[in-house]
């Protein structure tokens, strides 16, 4: 009896351990894997795949402006002989800060678009050609997928009126208000003065 408590403490630990150990599996398994596409020993023609974007997504990417999203996502990839088209279909919904309160807003999104991917060791600029190098099997169209995303925002997004958070845009006004009253003055050295006075 003497070491039961030792034996519960011990059954404990190794219980938050497998749960700990268990929630970094799962998590490594929702990480961008998926949308590594192996493309080695597909034969020419058109190969659809499907995804599902959410918040989990844009964490992957740091200081991403697209703070979550729900959106689908329909990539169809074009095998041909000496290069592949990728074309992608994708709409739902992206969260991002409003630009007047700051607080949270869903926006609206519908992207079409293509990208040629060429067999290459070669780089280019243009935004539209990826270059696969010829020791390459796979594609990662994770860093697509956001970049089009993110290109596709307005310039400028607001919530409609009356739906932006009140109490945020009176701690904002109250910031202008004190900056704009602001005169930053230094303060004078009375010493200063006094020299004045001389002339």
């Amino acid at each position: 009896m003497v070491f039961l408590p030792i034996v519960i403490i011990f059954s404990v630990d190794v219980c938050l351990f497998y749960i700990h150990l268990r929630s970094i599996v799962l998590s490594d398994m929702n990480s961008r894997d998926e949308y590594i596409i192996p493309f080695e020993g597909l034969k020419v023609g058109e190969y659809v795949y499907e995804f599902h974007v959410d918040d989990m997504f844009f964490e992957e990417f740091e200081y991403s402006i697209i703070s979550g999203g729900n959106i689908e996502v329909v990539f169809t990839l074009e095998k041909k002989e000496t290069m592949m088209l990728g074309h992608f279909n994708m709409s739902g919904i992206t969260k991002m800060a409003c630009d007047r309160c700051m607080e949270p807003m869903d926006i609206p999104i519908s992207v079409s678009h293509q990208i040629v991917f060429k067999f290459s060791d070669e780089e280019n600029e243009d935004e539209n050609l990826v270059h696969v190098p010829s020791s390459a099997f796979t594609i990662d169209i994770s860093p697509m997928i956001y970049e089009l995303l993110t290109v596709a925002l307005p310039s400028r997004s607001v919530h409609e009126e009356k739906e932006c958070n009140e109490e945020m845009l009176g701690l904002l006004n109250q910031y202008e208000s004190f900056s704009e009253n602001d005169d930053f003055e230094e303060e004078v050295d009375p010493r200063w003065n006094n020299l004045k006075k001389l002339k």
